[in-house]
C-alpha cells in the first residue's frame, strides 16, 4: 500500500482558490489520483471548501455600481442559529398515499422547508394527507453547528441497501456516504462520494417488510449506517426526512418511492440493445468501420457512440470539420445499416466572443455567476468555460433551443458528462460553492452552489430531454448523464462513471447498478470491461456475459488504452462475446417488457437476489447473482471460471435453461417457477424485428402447477402507446393429470395479435424443456412424458450441457488485467480554520 499526502493552505476568498492548479478530471491526467471530500475522522483529514455564505430564497440585492451579489440570511438559517440545543421526536403528517410520512423538526422548519427537487411534483411533499394513522417509526434530531442531525432506531437484525450511485459492498451496513456529487475518476471500493446523490436508504427489516427513507435536501449529507439498527442522517439545517411503509416488501417501498419521485422514462426499445463507445471514434471513417466490422462479425450492436473529440476544438454543438466534415451523412448511413448515433455534450461552454453558443448564452444572462455578479469562468476541455444556470427557466429553454438543432444534424441520443459539474484546476474539482444561482422560486429561488451542487447533472439532463422532445413529438428521447440526483431516471439513463479494468471493479459493477435500481434509477450499467486500464481476454469476456444482462449494455475506454472491441481480444473472447450478446437481443422483449412495467408501474428492472425472499437473511448478502423480474442471472465475478462458484438459489423451485449457448465464462440462468418470461429471435440489431416474427414463452410451473406471465409491444417508439396504440398479453399456464395448457388470460392495447408462430417451451429440470408449436392466439397443450421418460429426458439434457461445456472454446489465461490502480477516497468532511484561512489535507491510500 502506498501512501499519498495533499496538503493545501487555501485563502477563503474566492479569488485565491482559483490560483490553485489541480486537475481533476478523469481524462485530464490518466496517471493523476482522483480524491473526494471526505476522509475518516479518525485518521485523516479531509479537502474542504471555503465558507458557505447563507442565501436568501427568494430575494437579491444587487448593487447597481458593482453589480455585486449581496445575499441575505435565510430566515430558516435564523431559526436554526438559535436552536442550536434543540433535540427531540419529529413532528409528521401523512403525505403522498397511506404508509408515507413526512417528518419536520417543528411547525416553523416545515413552514421555512425548501421546495423539493427530487419529487416530481413539490406540492405533494408539502400537502398532508387526511389520513389518521401514525408512523411505525418516529426518527429523532438535533441541532449541532447549523447541522440538523436525524437519527432513526430500527429492529436489530435490519439490513440496508440503497443510497444510490455507491461502491463497495451491496449490503451497505457498516457504511457511511456523502451526497456531493464528486468527478471520481479512478474510485475505489470505499470511495464516499461519487457522481450522484441519492439521500436515501432502503431498510430491509428482519421479517421481510421494508421501510424507505428519504432525506429530502440537496445540500451535501452524510448517511451513516456505521452502527447497526440505525440510521443518521447529517446536512446542513433544516429539511424534511420521508419515510415509505413499513411495507410489505422491497419492491412496495420501491413503488411507493415512484409516486414521489417519478417513473423511469420510456426508453427507446433500440436503447436496449448494445452500445459501443470509446474516448473517442476520432474519425467518421473509423466510425464506420467499427460499424462494419459489427455486422461483418455478427455481432449484435445498435448504437455507436461520439465522445468530445467529435467537436471543433471541444465547443459544443459544432464538428470537427476535418473528422466528422458531415455528420448528418454519417448517420444516414449508420441509419442504413441499424445503428443509431450518440454524441457527447459537456456544460462547459468555451468563454470565446464569436463562438455562437458563448454569445447567445452571454446575450440571454444564463451563465453562473460569482458573488461579484460576474460569469464565472473555470477550465474544461476547451480551456476558460462559463456554465450555464439550469435553475432557471429561460436557461433550459435556452439549452432546449440548441439541443433540438442539434438534433436535425441526425443525432439520435445525447451522452451529458462532466455535468457534477467538473471543473479543472480546482482542488475541489468543481466551482466554488461561494457561485451564485439566480434559481427558479419553484426550485428555492437565489441561492449559493453549495445549495445546488448535488442537482446540476439533473438539471442539465432535463434541459437537453426536454430539447430533445422540442425535435421531434415521434421519437422518444435518449439522454444519458454521469451526474444526477434522486429523480434524474424521469429525464436519463447513468452509468457506473469511470471505472477500471480489473476484477474489483467488475465485481463492485453488480452492486452499483442494483444500489441506483434500489434508489428509483432502473436504466443504469458500467463500462462493459472498464473504461480505464487494460482488460485481459478473460476479465473482458467475463465482463460482457454479466453485463449483457444488465439494464443498459455499453462497452467504453478510454484514450491511449488498448482497443477495446469485442474482437480486441481474441477468438475465443470474440465468441463468448457474440453469445453474450446473442442472449440479450432474445431476451429484449422480456427486458422491454420490464421498462414498461416500470414507466408505468414505479417496480424495478434488476433487483438483488433476495427480493425472491426477503426473509431469507442468507440472501441478503449475495453479490454473484442478480434478478431481471424472474429470471436468476448468476456470474462469475472473480477469476475463477464461472461453472465452478456454487450459486445460492433463493427457495422455492428454480429451473435453469439455456439457448444451447452455455460457457464458462456465461452467467448461468435461471427462471422462477411460476413464471413466463417471453423470448424472440437472435438479432444483429432491434430494428431487424418485424412483429409476424416467431415469438417463443420459456415457462416454469410453480409447486402448483402454474405459471403466469406479460409481453408488451409496440412500435418500439414514439408515444402511441400513451393512446392505446400497443398490446400487453397475459399468459397463463395450468398443469391438469399430465396436461400443461397454455393459453391467453386477457389483454390489453389497441394493437390486433400479429399473425405468427408461437413456441412454448416448458422447462422440466435440469436444463431440458417440452417445445409445443402453435399460432400466437390459440390455445397449446403440453403433455408431460412419464417419470421414467422425463428421467432419462434430463440426464440426456445434463449429460449434453456438459460435454458442451468441456468442448466450449475456452478464453485463454493470461496476466492479470493491467487497469489503473484504484484510490481510497476520503471520508467526513473537516474544515480545519485559522482566521481568514482553511488547512486542506487529504490522505488516501493507493489501492493496487
Amino acid at each position: 500500500m502506498e501512501l499519498s499526502l495533499s496538503l493545501s493552505v487555501i485563502p477563503t476568498e474566492e479569488s485565491s482558490l482559483f490560483g490553485i492548479a489541480s486537475k481533476s478530471s478523469r481524462k485530464l491526467n490518466r496517471s493523476r489520483r482522483s480524491f473526494d471530500h471526505s476522509v475518516d475522522r479518525g485518521s485523516r483529514f479531509v479537502c474542504s471548501i471555503p465558507p458557505r455564505i447563507p442565501i436568501s430564497r427568494s430575494k437579491r440585492c444587487i448593487s447597481s455600481s458593482s453589480k455585486r451579489f449581496v445575499p441575505k440570511m435565510a430566515e430558516h438559517d435564523q431559526t436554526s442559529v438559535t436552536m442550536e440545543s434543540a433535540s427531540g421526536n419529529m413532528i409528521f403528517e401523512p403525505i403522498l398515499e397511506e404508509g408515507v410520512f413526512r417528518f419536520d423538526c417543528s411547525g416553523n422548519d416545515r413552514n421555512m422547508a425548501f421546495p423539493s427537487l427530487s419529487f416530481a411534483n413539490s406540492k405533494v411533499r408539502d400537502t398532508p394527507l387526511m389520513i389518521h394513522k401514525e408512523p411505525h417509526f418516529i426518527p429523532t434530531f438535533k441541532h449541532l453547528h447549523g447541522q440538523q442531525v436525524v437519527t432513526l432506531k430500527l429492529p436489530i437484525g435490519t439490513s440496508y441497501y440503497g443510497t444510490g450511485e455507491v461502491s463497495g459492498q451491496l449490503e451497505r451496513t457498516g457504511k457511511r456516504i456523502f451526497t456531493w456529487n464528486t468527478d471520481a475518476w479512478g474510485y475505489g471500493p470505499g470511495t464516499t462520494s461519487l457522481y450522484q446523490s441519492h439521500p436515501w436508504v432502503l431498510a430491509v427489516l428482519p421479517n421481510g417488510e421494508a421501510l424507505g427513507v428519504l432525506a429530502d435536501t440537496t445540500r451535501r449529507c452524510e448517511i451513516d449506517l456505521c452502527e447497526e439498527s440505525k440510521i443518521k442522517i447529517v446536512a446542513h439545517a433544516s429539511y424534511p426526512v420521508i419515510t415509505f411503509g413499513p411495507l410489505p416488501s422491497p419492491t412496495a417501498v420501491i413503488v411507493s418511492l415512484s409516486h414521489a419521485i417519478g417513473t423511469v422514462f420510456m426508453p427507446p426499445k433500440w436503447s436496449l440493445g448494445y452500445h459501443q463507445c470509446r474516448w473517442s471514434y476520432e474519425s467518421e471513417e473509423r466510425v464506420l468501420e467499427i460499424a462494419e466490422t459489427f455486422r461483418k462479425k455478427g455481432i449484435p450492436c445498435d448504437v455507436i457512440w461520439m465522445d468530445i473529440d467529435y467537436m471543433d476544438g471541444f465547443r459544443c454543438f459544432t464538428f470537427d470539420k476535418d473528422c466528422f466534415p458531415n455528420p448528418k451523412a454519417l448517420v444516414n448511413e449508420l441509419h442504413l445499416n441499424g445503428f443509431k448515433a450518440i454524441w457527447m455534450l459537456d456544460p462547459g461552454i468555451k468563454h470565446e466572443e464569436g463562438y455562437f453558443v458563448y454569445d447567445s448564452g452571454s446575450k440571454d444572462d444564463v451563465w453562473i455567476q460569482k458573488v461579484d455578479g460576474k460569469p464565472f469562468v473555470g477550465d474544461v476541455w476547451p480551456g476558460p468555460c462559463v456554465f450555464p444556470d439550469f435553475t432557471q427557466q429561460k436557461t433550459r429553454s435556452w439549452w432546449a433551443k440548441l439541443v433540438k438543432d442539434f438534433v436535425s444534424n441526425g443525432v439520435d441520443g445525447i451522452w451529458n458528462d462532466m455535468n457534477e459539474p467538473a471543473v479543472f484546476k480546482s482542488v475541489t474539482k468543481t466551482m466554488p460553492e461561494s457561485n451564485i444561482h439566480i434559481g427558479d422560486s419553484e426550485f428555492g429561488g437565489l441561492q449559493n452552489h453549495s445549495h445546488y451542487h448535488n442537482v446540476y447533472g439533473m438539471l442539465m439532463a432535463r434541459s437537453t430531454y426536454e430539447g430533445m422532445k422540442l425535435a421531434s413529438q415521434e421519437k422518444r428521447p435518449f439522454v444519458l448523464t454521469r451526474a444526477g440526483f434522486i429523480g434524474s431516471q424521469r429525464y436519463a439513463a447513468t452509468w457506473t462513471g469511470d471505472n477500471l479494468s480489473n476484477w474489483e471493479h467488475l465485481h463492485m459493477s453488480l452492486s452499483m447498478v442494483l444500489q441506483l435500481g434500489l434508489s428509483g434509477q432502473p436504466l443504469s450499467g458500467p463500462d462493459i470491461g472498464g473504461f480505464a486500464g487494460n482488460a485481459t481476454p478473460t476479465l473482458f469476456g467475463r465482463w460482457m456475459g454479466m453485463g449483457a444482462m444488465f439494464p443498459f449494455c455499453r462497452g467504453h475506454s478510454e484514450k491511449r488504452t488498448n482497443d477495446h472491441e469485442p474482437w480486441s481480444f481474441g477468438e475465443e473472447c470474440e465468441q463468448v462475446c457474440r453469445l453474450a450478446l446473442l442472449r440479450r437481443y432474445r431476451l429484449i422483449p422480456h427486458i422491454y417488457t420490464l421498462f414498461y412495467v416500470a414507466h408505468t408501474k414505479g417496480t424495478p428492472v434488476a433487483t438483488p437476489t433476495f427480493f425472491a425472499d426477503p426473509k431469507d437473511p442468507c440472501l441478503r448478502r449475495s453479490e454473484n447473482s442478480f434478478l431481471l423480474g424472474p429470471l436468476l442471472v448468476c456470474a462469475s465475478t472473480k477469476p475463477v471460471r464461472g461453472s465452478e462458484l456454487p450459486h445460492v438459489l433463493p427457495k422455492g423451485i428454480w429451473l435453469c435453461f439455456d439457448f444451447e449457448d452455455s460457457h464458462p465464462d456465461l452467467p448461468t440462468l435461471y427462471l422462477q417457477g411460476g413464471c413466463i418470461i417471453p423470448v424472440g429471435p437472435p438479432l444483429q440489431h432491434v430494428g431487424e424485428a418485424n412483429p409476424t416474427d416467431d415469438l417463443s414463452l420459456i415457462l416454469a410451473l410453480d409447486e402448483n402447477g402454474k405459471a403466469e406471465g406479460v409481453i408488451f409491444e409496440d412500435d418500439g417508439d414514439g408515444y402511441g402507446f400513451n393512446r392505446g396504440e400497443y398490446l400487453l398479453t397475459y399468459y397463463v399456464a395450468e398443469l391438469h393429470d399430465s396436461l400443461v395448457t397454455v393459453k391467453i388470460s386477457k389483454t390489453e392495447g389497441s394493437w390486433s395479435r400479429p399473425k405468427r408462430r408461437l413456441h412454448v417451451q416448458l422447462l422440466v429440470g435440469g436444463g431440458a424443456k417440452l417445445d409445443a408449436w402453435s399460432t400466437d392466439g390459440e390455445v397449446i397443450q403440453l403433455r408431460l412424458p412419464s417419470k421414467l421418460e422425463l428421467f432419462n429426458l434430463i440426464s440426456a439434457s445434463e449429460e449434453q450441457y456438459n460435454i458442451h461445456i468441456e468442448n466450449a472454446k475456452k478464453i485463454p489465461e493470461l496476466e492479470e488485467a493491467s487497469g489503473q490502480k484504484g484510490v481510497e477516497l476520503s471520508k467526513t468532511p473537516v474544515e480545519l480554520k485559522s482566521g481568514d484561512w482553511l488547512l486542506k489535507v487529504v490522505l488516501g491510500s493507493v489501492v493496487e
